[in-house]
Formats: C-alpha cells, sequence, structure tokens
C-alpha cells in the first residue's frame, strides 16, 4: 500500500510549482530567497520536495560582456516557442553596490516573447560572486527546471571565473564575438575547457567571424576539454538577425541526446551537486572547516549517499558537522 503523499504547505507548494503554475512559483522563488534564520527550515523543506521531480535540459550561456548573450536567448526563446516548448530563464545580473540587488532586476530583455505566458524570467543578483553566479542561483534553478521543458542560465560574463557556471547546468554555451582574441587569448582565459557549444556572435562581421570560429575549432583539437569522447560544435551565426538559430537548437536537442545516452548526463548532474555543496561549505568554513570532513561525511560520500535531499539541505548538515569538529579542536 502506497503511502499519501505528506500534507504540508511546502509540498503543497512543490506541487503546484511542478505543474506550471507561475504564481506559486514565484512564490517558491521568493520563499528560497528569503535568507532570515526563522525561514531556514521551510526553504529547505520545499527544495527537499521538489528535488528529483525533473529532469528538464539546463542550458548555461555565458560570454565576454557585449559578445550578444541576451540577443541570442531572445532568438532562442522565439525559435523555441515555435516548437511550443516553455521556458525558463535565470538572468544573473550585476548588483547594485547600493541595495545589492539585481541592478537590472527582471526587465524586458526578450522582446519576442514579453508577455508570452510559456516564458518566465527570473533576475538575481550577482552579489559578491566575481563568477557570476550567487549562491542562490543553484537552488532557483532546481525549482525552475520542475516547472518548464527547457531552463537557459544567463550569466554576468566576466571571465574565466565564470567556469562554475558548469556545476548547475547540463550543456553550456559560450557566445564569442568575432575579433574577441586570437587562440593563445582563448586558451589563457580558460575559454576552451568548459563549454559544450559555441556559437561566433555577428557572422555579418564577415572575415573576422571566420577567423574566430577556425581559431577556436583548432583549440579544441589541442585537446584538454572537460569531455575528451565529446567534441563541442562551433557555430556561427546572427542573433539579431535570427541566422544559425535553428542550428544552434540541433547542437543542444544533439549534446542532451549524447548526455543521456553516453551516461554523462547524470555524472555531470551527481558531480556538480557535489561540487555545489562543496562551495557552499568554503565560503562559510574555508580550507580548514572542509578538513574537518572525513569518513562517510567526505562530502562526495555524503552526497552521493543522499540523493533525494536538497543541496542546501546537505550543505546544512555537513556545516553542523564541521561545526561539531571545530569545537573539538578548540576543546
Amino acid at each position: 500500500m502506497q503511502s499519501e503523499p505528506p500534507n504540508d504547505p511546502e509540498h503543497a507548494l512543490a506541487a503546484a510549482v511542478t505543474r506550471g503554475d507561475l504564481g506559486s512559483l514565484s512564490e517558491a522563488l521568493n520563499q528560497i530567497d528569503d535568507d532570515r534564520p526563522e525561514n531556514r527550515e521551510a526553504a529547505l523543506a520545499l527544495l527537499d520536495a521538489i528535488e528529483g521531480h525533473s529532469r528538464s535540459p539546463r542550458i548555461g550561456v555565458t560570454g565576454a560582456p557585449g559578445a550578444g548573450k541576451s540577443t541570442l536567448l531572445d532568438a532562442l526563446v522565439a525559435g523555441l516557442r515555435e516548437r511550443d516548448r516553455s521556458i525558463g530563464i535565470l538572468a544573473v545580473d550585476p548588483s547594485s553596490q547600493r541595495t545589492g540587488g539585481a541592478l537590472l532586476g527582471d526587465r524586458m530583455r526578450l522582446s519576442s516573447s514579453a508577455r508570452d505566458s510559456g516564458v518566465f524570467l527570473r533576475s538575481l543578483a550577482a552579489r559578491d560572486q566575481l563568477g557570476g553566479l550567487s549562491e542562490i542561483t543553484g537552488a532557483s534553478l532546481d525549482l525552475m527546471q520542475a516547472a518548464f521543458d527547457i531552463v537557459f542560465v544567463e550569466t554576468v560574463g566576466v571571465g574565466q571565473s565564470e567556469a562554475g557556471v558548469i556545476d548547475i547546468v547540463d550543456s553550456l554555451i559560450f557566445v564569442a564575438q568575432p575579433a574577441s582574441g586570437d587562440l593563445i587569448q582563448f586558451m589563457k582565459a580558460g575559454i576552451l575547457e568548459w563549454p559544450d557549444i559555441f556559437f561566433v556572435n555577428k557572422s555579418d562581421l564577415g572575415d573576422a567571424a571566420r577567423r574566430t570560429s577556425a581559431e577556436l575549432k583548432a583549440g579544441l583539437q589541442l585537446g584538454g576539454r572537460r569531455d575528451p569522447d565529446y567534441t563541442p560544435k562551433v557555430l556561427c551565426g546572427s542573433a539579431r538577425d535570427a541566422l544559425g538559430i535553428d542550428e544552434l537548437l540541433e547542437a543542444i536537442d544533439e549534446h542532451q541526446q549524447y548526455l543521456e545516452s553516453s551516461g554523462q548526463g547524470d555524472i555531470r548532474r551527481t558531480s556538480g551537486r557535489a561540487a555545489r555543496v562543496r562551495n557552499t561549505l568554503m565560503t562559510r568554513f574555508g580550507r580548514y572547516g572542509l578538513e574537518r570532513l572525513t569518513g562517510p561525511f567526505e562530502v562526495e560520500t555524503y552526497v552521493g549517499e543522499k540523493s533525494h535531499s536538497s543541496v542546501e539541505r546537505l550543505a546544512d548538515e555537513l556545516g553542523l558537522r564541521i561545526m561539531k569538529e571545530l569545537g573539538r579542536d578548540v576543546a
């Protein structure tokens, strides 16, 4: 006999999110962003309730400022809506030095679908994270992937430190500008290591775009990729003119199929959960604190054994363990 699902506010809210109720999703996102101590347990219960509800693709869009990430995302959304797919977007914006909030807020950057009920945009502040991602980004993405067919994360775009986005997405798209650097510069910036797809934007610039494409392709042949069994595609197009968008959507679907058939998708998500826990604990306790976790409490072991708990719950549990061990050190 199957047990009845829990009948508490957090599970009810999680169920509404999985049905795609946008009002409930907004409420849930606000709840996990409420960092008051008295709200912590309710937020953790909500994230636990949503854990494992969806396997919707999570796509990162990164690149230098001015590369055209937002314009490209607008074009991708238009193409996906033509295919009747619902879309969630997390847009990580620079932080206001005065308020600490997202500087641009929920601005209507998606002109083609500003009033489309099948598209949901949430802006987050990068806060003090130079890598373009705040701690709440992963939790927000966990909620949104339960509500939509596909979810995008658009990052601030500040350079090599954005490699952290790979911990929360399945596929990463790097948007390159023509004449943005030669092969050596790409390698120095670590650009070639992480992306699964490269899109050289502004192809109307002609020779400059073709040179950038050739440089990226040459660099990928040198190896050093995170997945040596998959060679990222290098595509050219124009987000402004919607050129190359169909090819990019096909490349996204192709990579998702590869992740599923090869088992790399599960591997990435498992390692990403562990990395998120480790990064949270590093921020809270530093390397000395992390070194107090041994045996069954080592991060990868602990996370692997608790696949039904949220990342935030696991980080809090291990954080309590660290504080206990640190107390012994003092004693």
